[in-house]
């Protein structure tokens, strides 16, 4: 019985150990997010309207991620055909319908749930060609 008592303490002890460990997670609330709209983001054109939890310039070196939005255009608004360097970047399509130019210039439709990923030195863009808001999620990575 006492052995069983033991275990019992010991599992009680590592359970409230953990509980009592600051968590080492980010919440980003949607009330905190830092709105930026951008004008002919990437040469596209119309307004790339934003909600970012933080922007490039706050991320720290040693961070993967380094920029992550919800980010909407309206129709016929469009982020236009740019050349990402230094990084890559991920669309989540989470409403609306559109076009995203991909790495080799070719256009595919788009539509709620669907992802797109470009790599370091590759290109893309993205159109909304639909009658509502194209609403995305954006993360921007390096390594």
């Amino acid at each position: 019985m006492t052995k069983a008592i033991s275990a019992w303490a010991a599992c009680a002890a590592m359970a409230l150990s953990f509980a009592a460990t600051p968590a080492l997670a980010d919440v980003f609330t949607k009330e905190e997010l830092i709105k930026v709209n951008k004008e002919a983001a990437g040469g596209g054109k119309g307004t790339l309207m934003g909600e970012y939890a933080f922007t490039r310039d706050k991320a720290l070196k040693d961070q993967a991620i380094k920029e992550i939005s919800w980010l909407t255009l309206k129709p016929g608004d469009s982020i236009g055909y740019h050349k990402h360097t230094t990084n890559e970047d991920t669309y989540i399509i989470i409403s609306g319908r559109g076009t995203f130019k991909d790495k080799d210039g070719k256009d595919i439709a788009v539509k709620a749930g669907d992802v797109t990923i470009v790599r370091k030195n590759e290109s893309h863009g993205l159109a909304n060609t639909g009658t509502e808001p194209l609403v995305f999620v954006d993360v921007i990575a390096e390594q």
